[in-house]
Order: C-alpha cells, then structure tokens, then sequence
C-alpha cells in the first residue's frame, strides 16, 4: 500500500509541476496580441480550472499520507510535510491570485478587450511564477525523499 501511494504522489504532484513548468516555459504572454493572449487564456481557463485544483488536493492528502507513513525516518518526514506546505501555498496562490484574475478573463470577448488587460496579464504571470516554484519545490523534496529513503535512517 505504500509503494502504491508513493507512485500516485510522485505521479500526480508531478502532473501538476509539469503542467505548471510548461504553461512557464512555453506560454509566456509577453509578446502576444491582445486578442492571442483572451483566447489562449480562455481556452487554458476551461481546459485546467477543475482538473488542476483536483490533482492539487489529491496531491496534498497523497503527500501528508506519505509523510504519515514515514514516521520512522524523522527527516523525510520532515521534508514531505515541508512539500504539503509548499504545496498548499501553490494552492492558495492559485485560489487568491490566479483564479480571481481568470474569473475576470473569462468575461472578456477577444475583440474587446479592456485597456487594463496588460495589468492583469502581469499580475496573473506573477502568481504563475510563484506557483511554479512553489510546485516545483514540493515535487522536487518528495523526489528526492523517495529517492534517499534508505539513507535517512
């Protein structure tokens, strides 16, 4: 059983890193039109506005189960609960920051657009990038637990 619950929070906490690292690398909205930007955040928007904060609470009791489960190794488990706490701040980030702005978003047709769109672009980037490491911190301490399990005795 715990093998099975270190597979699945490797797995899912590493769909949401992975998910995030390439909305990052791959969807910088810097340079994009107006009208390119709605439609590409429109589209993302319905596409991972349930999904995401499903995998991210699954995640979050998968990590808290993991970290439950080594009591016998004080420092892993003193690492993974340091991953839940990264990854809860990935979701309160998302909840406060980059939902409220998405909610917004959602509103807006791709042929007007409110001159403020550029200010919530920056904003909405900023939380990303926090998120962004924040998930890839967690998914990088519950790697490297598993990984040195052995040596943390």
């Amino acid at each position: 059983m715990k093998q099975l619950i270190i597979f699945l929070d490797i797995l899912l906490t590493g769909l949401i890193a992975g998910v995030i690292f390439g909305v990052w690398v791959g969807y910088n909205p810097q340079y994009l039109t107006a009208a390119t930007y709605v439609e590409q955040q429109q589209h993302a928007i319905r596409s991972l506005n349930v999904l995401m904060p499903v995998l991210g609470l699954l995640s979050i009791i998968l990590t808290v189960t993991y970290a439950m489960m080594s009591k016998s190794h004080k420092l892993s488990r003193h690492l993974l609960f340091t991953a839940v706490v990264f990854l809860i701040f990935s979701g309160l980030i998302t909840r406060f920051g980059n939902q409220p702005i998405n909610a917004i978003m959602m509103t807006w047709d791709a042929g007007n657009i409110p001159p403020t769109w550029t200010t919530l672009r920056e904003d909405w980037w900023m939380f990303h990038t926090m998120r962004m490491i924040t998930s890839l911190i967690a998914f990088a301490l519950i790697v490297w637990v598993t990984i040195n399990t052995t040596k943390l005795k």
